[in-house]
């Protein structure tokens, strides 16, 4: 008698998109997994440490794992037949990019300096700290450009004391953006988009990390214009199904409660 296959184990927090993005891949194939909630469950960040992990999305079968941010990965430990996605062209994704910033712009004008400090549902990140991570996301691709790799680190930098204020995180965004088109306008012409990404979540072209820069600034531009919502402000000009089409995003904003 064959020994039983070992349970699937997704590790997440709330808030996280890869993290939702990784768990409604798996229900949407109908594959059953235990849910390993970091925040709240005592035992996962030491069970991940044992693997020598820090980060989430990780999905583990027995002491074999993957890093949940790369689709095709979780599908092979899952044994799913994983078809791809649809993906943009460089001048769609640097357009759809743009968007996102814009967006990300009008929304955060409008959070009330007084909330600034709110914290998210079930996570411990504040409203400033989500707009500072959605414009530090193209940065991080900015600075991989530049010849530094990316690490886990890179995408959990928070904004410093003194520069927290709507206007001093709308400075940071405007600047990144600014930098973001003089690099495609410049070096990025030249750029081998086939040629493989310097990134801690594994073999990744530079087009899927472009692609991933897009959709993962973007799914937290979602989450800003919902904070919005739920607090009964309209956003300005709030991004639609047009802005998302063909990004592999997360189709829920927030983790369900």
């Amino acid at each position: 008698m064959s020994a039983p296959t070992p349970e699937l184990h997704v590790f997440w927090q709330p808030g996280c998109t890869s993290c939702l993005r990784t768990k409604e891949f798996l229900t949407r194939h109908g594959v059953a997994f235990v849910s390993r909630n970091i925040l709240e469950d005592d035992s996962a960040i030491p069970e991940l440490a044992r693997l020598g992990l820090r980060q989430v999305p990780i999905v583990t079968r027995g002491d074999a794992w993957v890093d949940g941010q790369v689709l095709k990965d979780v599908a092979r430990i899952a044994g799913i037949d994983y078809g791809g996605n649809r993906a943009l062209t460089v001048d769609e994704l640097r357009s759809r990019l743009n968007t996102i910033l814009d967006g990300a712009q009008r929304f955060l004008a409008q959070v009330p300096e007084s909330d600034l400090e709110t914290l998210l549902p079930n996570r411990p990140r504040a409203y400033a700290d989500l707009a500072y991570h959605i414009f530090n996301i193209p940065d991080a691709f900015l600075e991989h450009e530049a010849g530094i790799p990316l690490v886990y680190d890179a995408y959990n930098r928070v904004a410093a004391p003194g520069r927290r204020s709507a206007a001093a995180l709308a400075a940071y965004g405007r600047d990144g953006q600014r930098r973001l088109d003089e690099w495609f306008d410049g070096a990025g012409r030249a750029r081998d988009w086939s040629a493989p990404a310097d990134v801690y979540y594994g073999r990744q072209t530079m087009h899927e990390f472009l692609e991933r820069t897009a959709w993962h600034a973007g799914q937290h531009t979602r989450q800003l214009q919902w904070v919005l919502e739920q607090r009964g402000i309209a956003p300005d000009g709030p991004l639609g199904p047009e802005t998302w089409a063909d990004l592999p995003m997360p189709q829920q904003v927030w983790d369900p409660a």
